[in-house]
């Protein structure tokens, strides 16, 4: 059985920092392209990071670029993301995903499989 499994959220102030990571397991990712979304209460689900299965090309949304950073271990099957200058707008579950097609994660917002979340709160 596939899972994927998030943690390093929390609390934090706005300007903080938060490492994301992503643990996958039931089978092996290296050949997958891998990402990140959030969710706001009473929001949309939002792309917000992907990394392509050679870890060479990351695609961001622009509201996080310059402030996020996707990256991938694909020996631990693992994806991260390390999020500085945070801000409240921030505010939101954030959910590990991935999908065959890099495309389609960064352009149709499609996965494979998906995590269940991990709640990530930037106080003003």
């Amino acid at each position: 059985q596939v899972q994927l499994v998030e943690s390093g959220g929390g609390l934090v102030q706005a300007g903080g920092s938060l490492r994301l990571s992503c643990a996958g397991s039931g089978r092996t990712f290296s050949s997958y392209a891998m990402g990140w979304f959030r969710q706001a209460p009473g929001k949309e689900r939002e792309f917000v990071a992907a990394i392509t299965w050679t870890g060479t090309i990351t695609y961001y949304t622009d509201s996080v670029k310059g402030r996020f950073t996707i990256s991938r271990d694909n020996a631990k099957n693992t994806v991260y993301l390390q999020m500085n200058s945070l801000k409240p707008e921030d505010t939101a579950v954030y959910l590990c995903a991935v999908d065959g097609r890099f495309g389609d994660m960064k352009d149709r917002y499609e996965a494979d499989y998906w995590g269940q979340g991990t709640q990530v709160t930037v106080s003003s």
